[in-house]
């Protein structure tokens, strides 16, 4: 496992480089709705200027779906969730379904300072993308953004991971990182911007087939392929087990390096 110091020449680079301090947040693996709950705090804090901007990383215990701000309930079989005692949340950012399993998620509480969606995109993607190099992960990016309107008619669209939108993360054209964003504006008019995604570590978001209220087997299998052909993650990739702490490390680095930002350690009360 690599640490964020052991990284080549960090000391050197931060020294030289560091234009912002951020703050950095590893809180551990929690439920669905603490997770969404301190990704909602950390959204209202830095909108009223009480922190500065932030890279949260975390993971889902017990697993968890994660629905969309628009996204339908009745896409998700509650039942069959509740047997394997998997929750169901619903995310403040839009998108479509994700089975949080063996990721790191990571979110990032920014100002918008008025730049536009595909430019926080842009800039995000290239950060985590720079962690995922070092630790030996060829990375590419989605150049074209779908006509979500017309693909969100079909039930293979359920998934998030089932299509990728503009500067998301590819690796041989297969989706390793989904992500989604929203902005939040105070009454001065002050404008900030939460986004947040999944690392996909393991393959076990594939099993996000057999929890969807879909009527034929036939199509829950279509899904479950679809999923299978589309996506990839950081064990396949790299041909071993890799850790949620050393893709932690990874990104902390890949945030410093590319957007000339050093990390002060900070502490967070969490929900009880």
């Amino acid at each position: 496992m690599q640490s964020a110091e052991s990284f080549p020449d960090r000391v050197s680079f931060l020294m030289n480089n560091v234009v912002e301090h951020w703050q950095f947040l590893n809180t551990g693996f929690l439920s669905g709705s603490k997770n969404m709950e301190v990704d909602e705090k950390l959204a209202q804090q830095l909108l009223r200027g009480e922190i500065s901007s932030t890279l949260r990383v975390y993971g889902w215990k017990p697993w968890a779906i994660s629905l969309g701000y628009n996204q339908k309930e009745s896409e998700i079989n509650e039942a069959e969730c509740r047997a394997r005692g998997i929750e169901i949340v619903r995310r403040p950012t839009g998108g479509r379904a994700i089975l949080h399993a063996n990721e790191l998620t990571y979110s990032v509480v920014l100002p918008s300072e008025q730049k536009s969606i595909h430019a926080i995109y842009s800039e995000i993607s290239r950060a985590i993308a720079s962690g995922l190099r070092f630790l030996g992960a060829e990375i590419e990016f989605e150049q074209h953004q779908p006509d979500f309107q017309m693909l969100y008619k079909s039930r293979n669209s359920i998934p998030c991971f089932s299509s990728a939108a503009r500067f998301e993360i590819l690796h041989s054209g297969k989706k390793l990182v989904g992500s989604a964003q929203r902005r939040y504006t105070s009454g001065s008019g002050n404008e900030i911007v939460l986004q947040h995604g999944s690392i996909l570590i393991g393959s076990e978001h594939q099993q996000l087939a057999e929890l969807l209220n879909v009527p034929e087997n036939e199509a829950r299998e279509s899904i479950r392929r679809n999923l299978q052909e589309r996506t990839t993650t950081l064990n396949d990739i790299l041909q071993r087990d890799v850790s949620f702490e050393e893709v932690a490390s990874a990104l902390q680095y890949g945030f410093e390096s590319e957007l000339h930002i050093q990390f002060i350690a900070s502490p967070i009360e969490l929900p009880a």
